[in-house]
């Protein structure tokens, strides 16, 4: 039986949805969707990382719900979308559920801001060559993700040569051991891990509650999807307005990712740095992150799609 997590509350607390879908990804997998914020809006779309839900980004839709048409789902196999179907756990099965969510979620001739954090930054990667996606989106957000080499740039196992700290960290993300509740010494690994040291205790609770409900097949079968994910190709085809965003201290995609992402990216408005935070920006740092949403909806979300060749031109 699934585990969900109990609600925690305040900021961190799941705002209720103005409406809730299921949609159905191209294999017939079953995504959970909610819609808050008023229907005629500027439209954002989240898309949470590995192991997460849609209550990962309960601070941000708080902040933007207000007025914004926010578009948040579960990953297949993550939070409410049960497990999935034929497709199983691909960097492309991830691009259908995205496509699958924007045909069904955004009205026609509407577009979106879409932020992805983490595993949902790699899911705007891996969809960047599809139509529905130049076609829907107004602009990007790369939040605390990378395109490849997880295993090799990671920092949460402390040893001092690379080639061991990354067959342990192959280990780790590929593990489906339980995880067992949430106890005081969980908190203090997802702190460690996940985390800055100066992070909130109700915002550590709230993660380790999200991380710790995930189904071990789940995390199993995505973390094998992440062990030799390679996107680097897919990163010149976000050719639209897209900004980056990294905490100094992740030690889960260090900065050298966000570096290498600014620089492939065909129009990146911003590298945005904030100092002290670990891989959960949007939980530890929400009015940074949603800052920097709403800049890009201020300045992109009603414009036309901006090619390559149009952004380079804006920029001579």
């Amino acid at each position: 039986m699934r585990r969900l997590p109990s609600p925690p509350v305040g900021p961190y607390a799941p705002p209720a949805p103005e409406r809730e879908l299921t949609v159905v990804s191209a294999d017939g997998s079953r995504l959970h969707t909610e819609l808050h914020g008023p229907e005629d809006a500027p439209a954002v779309l989240l898309a949470h990382g590995w192991v997460c839900s849609t209550a990962f980004w309960a601070p941000v839709v708080r902040a933007l719900a207000a007025d914004h048409r926010v578009i948040v789902y579960d990953q297949r196999g993550h939070g409410r979308s049960p497990a999935p179907g034929p497709g199983g756990y691909s960097t492309h099965a991830l691009a259908d559920d995205l496509v699958a969510v924007l045909e069904a979620a955004l009205p026609s001739g509407r577009r979106a801001v879409l932020a992805g954090h983490s595993m949902g930054g790699m899911t705007l990667m891996a969809a960047a060559d599809r139509p529905a996606l130049r076609e829907r989106a107004a602009a990007v957000v790369l939040c605390s993700t990378g395109a490849s080499r997880l295993v090799d740039r990671s920092l949460v196992v402390p040893l001092r040569s690379p080639r061991a700290r990354a067959r342990v960290h192959r280990v780790l993300l590929g593990s489906r051991a339980p995880l067992g509740p949430v106890t005081p010494l969980a908190r203090r690994l997802v702190r460690y891990a996940t985390m800055g040291p100066g992070a909130d205790p109700a915002a550590v609770d709230m993660c380790a509650r999200i991380l710790h409900a995930c189904p071990r097949a789940v995390r199993g079968g995505w973390g094998r999807v992440l062990l030799d994910l390679e996107l680097e190709a897919r990163i010149g085809e976000l050719t639209m307005p897209t900004a980056v965003i990294v905490g100094t201290a992740d030690r889960l995609t260090p900065p050298e990712h966000a570096d290498a992402l600014a620089a492939a990216l065909p129009h990146c408005t911003g590298l945005i740095e904030l100092p002290g935070l670990g891989h959960m920006t949007p939980v530890e740092d929400p009015e940074a992150v949603t800052g920097v949403i709403r800049g890009l909806v201020e300045e992109f979300g009603t414009s036309h799609p901006t090619t390559a060749v149009e952004a380079k031109e804006q920029t001579t």
